[in-house]
This record gives C-alpha cells, sequence and structure tokens, in this order.
C-alpha cells in the first residue's frame, strides 16, 4: 500500500513538473521561490554579475545591519580553507531595499546582493567544455529543458545560488530567535563512513563547530574526516558527507497534516540545495531496523512546565507532521563533488569522448 502510495505522489509530482505537456511547452523562470508567508526568491548566476535574494513577509521594525547578514556569509565563503573551492570572493553583501536609514525593517521586500569578482568564465569557454557535458553536473538536463545552459560556472546550479538562501537565512534566525528563543545549529555529522561521535543535541555549540575547518563539534571525529578528506583530495577526487541540523525551543504545533507535513517542507527546502541526494528526518532510514516498540518516543509529563515530552526524540521532534515540542533533528546527504581532476568520459553531442585533465580526444 505505501509503495503503492509513493507511486501515485511521484506522479503527482511529474504531472506538476510539466511532464504530460512537455512536448508542447517549456517552462521557464520557475522554482525560485521557497515559503508562502516568508517567502524567498533567489536569483543571479555563477558568472554573471552577482547573486542575491528578494526577501518578502518580513515583520517591520526589525533592526537589521548588513554586518549582521555577514557573519553568516563569511561562514559559507569560499576559499577559507584547503578543503573548499579556492574560488576568492569577499561575499560581501549589500542591502538594496526594505530597510530604513537607521536600520529598521520596513515590513517591505528587502532585497540583498553579492557581487560576483573572482569569475573566471574564460576558464570554461577557452576550450571545449562549452560543447562537452561534464558528468553528474547538470549541463545535459539543462539543455534538455531549456536548449540553452550557462556554460561559465554552472550556472543556477552553481554552488552560488545558495548565497541567497544564507543572507535569507540570516533574517529567519534572527526573527525566530528574537520572538521565539528558537536556536538553529548544523554540523557535519558524517564524511563518507566516518560518523561524529559524542555529539549531545541539546548542548553543542556553534563555537565548537567552527573550531575546525571540517565543521564537526566532535573534535577527534573532525581529525577522522580532514585526513580522509586529505587522503582523497591528493588523488584527484572528491568524496561526499551528512550534514545534521538542530532546532531547539521549537514550540509544538507547527506543520500540517498531509501534503503541509513540517518534516515534507524541510525535506523540500533541504534537497534543492545543490547536490543534496538524501533527506532523514529523526532515525530516518535508521529507524527502518528496529520493531515499533523500540522505535516508539514514550510520553511523560515535564515536572517543571507540565508540558508534554518524549524519553527519546527518535522521530526527531515531528510527529504526524506536526512538531512535538523536542528539538528537530534533520539530515541531510550530499553526493560527492562532480568536479574532480581525474580522467573522465563525458558526452559530445551524443558522442563519447575522454578528458585528460581539461583536453579532449574523441573516439
Amino acid at each position: 500500500m505505501r509503495s503503492s502510495s509513493s507511486l501515485s505522489v511521484i506522479c503527482m509530482a511529474l504531472m506538476l513538473s510539466g511532464y504530460p505537456t512537455l512536448a508542447l511547452h517549456v517552462f521557464m523562470g520557475t522554482g525560485n521561490t521557497f515559503g508562502r508567508v516568508f517567502r524567498i526568491s533567489t536569483w543571479g548566476e555563477s558568472h554573471g554579475g552577482g547573486v542575491g535574494v528578494t526577501v518578502d513577509g518580513c515583520p517591520p521594525r526589525i533592526p537589521l545591519t548588513r554586518e549582521e547578514i555577514q557573519v553568516d556569509l563569511d561562514r559559507r565563503r569560499p576559499g577559507q580553507s584547503r578543503i573548499t573551492t579556492p574560488r576568492d570572493e569577499a561575499d560581501a553583501v549589500e542591502i538594496l531595499s526594505g530597510t530604513t536609514p537607521d536600520g529598521l525593517t520596513t515590513g517591505t521586500p528587502i532585497g540583498m546582493l553579492v557581487r560576483n569578482k573572482d569569475q573566471r568564465s574564460q576558464d570554461y569557454l577557452d576550450n571545449d567544455m562549452k560543447v562537452a557535458y561534464r558528468p553528474s553536473h547538470a549541463d545535459a538536463t539543462y539543455d534538455a529543458k531549456y536548449g540553452v545552459r550557462a556554460i561559465a560556472g554552472g550556472g543556477r546550479s552553481s554552488a552560488r545560488e545558495t548565497i541567497g538562501r544564507v543572507a535569507a537565512g540570516a533574517i529567519a534566525r534572527k526573527i525566530l530567535k528574537m520572538y521565539n528563543g528558537i536556536e538553529i545549529l548544523g554540523y557535519v555529522s558524517k564524511v563518507q563512513d566516518i560518523a561524529a561521535e559524542n555529539v549531545d543535541e541539546d548542548t553543542f555549540t556553534m563555537e565548537q563547530v567552527d573550531s575546525n575547518i571540517v565543521r564537526c563539534p566532535d573534535a577527534k571525529s573532525a581529525e577522522k574526516m580532514l585526513e580522509r578528506i586529505d587522503e582523497i583530495r591528493k588523488s584527484g577526487n572528491s568524496i561526499g558527507g551528512v550534514v545534521t541540523c538542530v532546532a531547539r525551543n521549537v514550540p509544538a504545533g507547527l506543520g500540517a497534516p498531509v501534503f503541509d507535513k513540517l518534516e515534507a517542507d524541510l525535506a523540500k527546502a533541504c534537497m534543492s540545495i545543490p547536490a543534496a541526494k538524501g533527506f532523514e528526518s529523526g532515525d530516518g532510514f535508521a529507524g527502518t531496523l528496529l520493531t515499533g516498540k523500540d522505535h516508539n518516543d514514550e510520553f511523560y509529563i515535564d515536572p517543571k512546565t507540565g508540558a508534554t515530552r518524549t524519553k527519546t526524540n527518535r522521530s526527531g521532534g515531528i510527529q504526524g507532521g506536526i512538531s512535538n515540542g523536542e528539538n528537530i533533528v534533520i539530515h541531510v546527504a550530499f553526493k560527492p563533488t562532480s568536479t574532480i581532476g581525474q580522467e573522465q568520459v563525458r558526452a559530445f553531442s551524443g558522442q563519447p569522448v575522454f578528458i585528460l585533465f581539461g583536453v579532449l580526444i574523441f573516439f
């Protein structure tokens, strides 16, 4: 029954994506907006003039400065360590609209821009890369859908699109903290088969996360992860991993039944991040290895607050699609970076080509 439901959902998703009319229509300019009450629209391309975001639904009279947003953008900025992309960008944010001169939100759309400074488009255009599809990139699928693609840097499929999300997220985080005391943290919990250990989801801090370049609060596991990353990186290859996000002090009652379940919205947001390939809420797939009795979170009444709590949190703070007051815990799996320094076979107009460190050989 559940497999049939999954197939039905897939069919509906394909219909909403325009599958039945694909031969008649090309859908352009959609899929760049997320949210309803608090809504963000990201724009810009990796090798264009800049990237940014428009935030709609931010309440008025909230103190907001570019320096607050810059803190989060500095954390995602490229070129910070040997295990990140070497692209050298300051990623300095400009607030274009939605705030007063003295730094208060006006309740109108907030426009934010980060200008690209270190885009090297000629690295893509001065060779045969413009006619070859790179393995596991979005080159072929963008061509299939639109008949044109941004050759330099991947355009909208580039990870620089996430700059807009980070800037908007800084505002959302401040609102949640101001009005509800909600705290949201994230860390690298797994690199290939090396998992973080001894991380207390109730107490770990962002200072612990930022204490190493892997961004893992467990120092010993971080060392092992870094050794593995360096080993693979020196061979010209890449590996994937898992990021865990924890939201604390979330009140019970967020989310709705059926299609607006809280984990469904979280999954849509997270799975739209470039290179994201898997999403878990709570125990996720590991929960399938347990019996119902072992997986169930037993209730108790908190003697101090009188609130209904759970003794364990295998549900990840969400039951029936609605938050239950416990920590919300999600895990997002990211595939290995597709751009690597090893020989690969690519496609050129249906003809396979062999890539040897940037030189195309047709056969």
